[in-house]
């Protein structure tokens, strides 16, 4: 079995914990936002009353990442994870929005995952990194556009 590797990233915004979630969380809005990463994206199975099970598929055709639901707290939390056939073994994520003192968000964007072939996690792990960085900084700077 291999390695598991980890990160974490975290943003402060102005917007509020609801506005992000509605972004971050709704798999047919992510062209809205983060681009240059993802040109497309749209529902591959819509969600339920609790969101949990929803797949959204997000990239540049002809190349979609199929991501589930795992877990959906309105407002609070998204937890995914790959659906199908998937870049990275056993990927988790977790979004986690919590209203801070200034009436805005903390937004805590975290991921793990097991590399497929050993000696490859680092450097998966920093890609990983890099490209959920520039996701959460243009999912603040949307919102905050309103």
């Amino acid at each position: 079995m291999g390695k598991t590797y980890s990160f974490e990233i975290n943003r402060t915004s102005s917007a509020t914990p609801s506005s992000l979630f509605a972004l971050e969380s709704d798999g047919s809005r992510w062209s809205e936002w983060a681009k240059p990463i993802v040109f497309h994206s749209r529902w591959a199975r819509e969600p339920d009353a609790d969101g949990v099970g929803a797949v959204r598929a997000v990239g540049l055709w002809p190349v979609y990442l199929h991501e589930e639901t795992l877990e959906y707290e309105q407002d609070r939390k998204h937890v995914y994870g790959f659906a199908g056939i998937a870049p990275l073994k056993d990927y988790r994520a977790e979004v986690s929005f919590t209203p801070n003192a200034t009436g805005g968000t903390d937004l805590r964007w975290t991921g793990r995952f097991t590399e497929s072939l050993p000696g490859t996690g680092a450097a998966a792990c920093a890609t990983l990194r890099s490209i959920v960085s520039l996701l959460a900084t243009r999912l603040v700077k949307h919102a905050e556009r309103g």
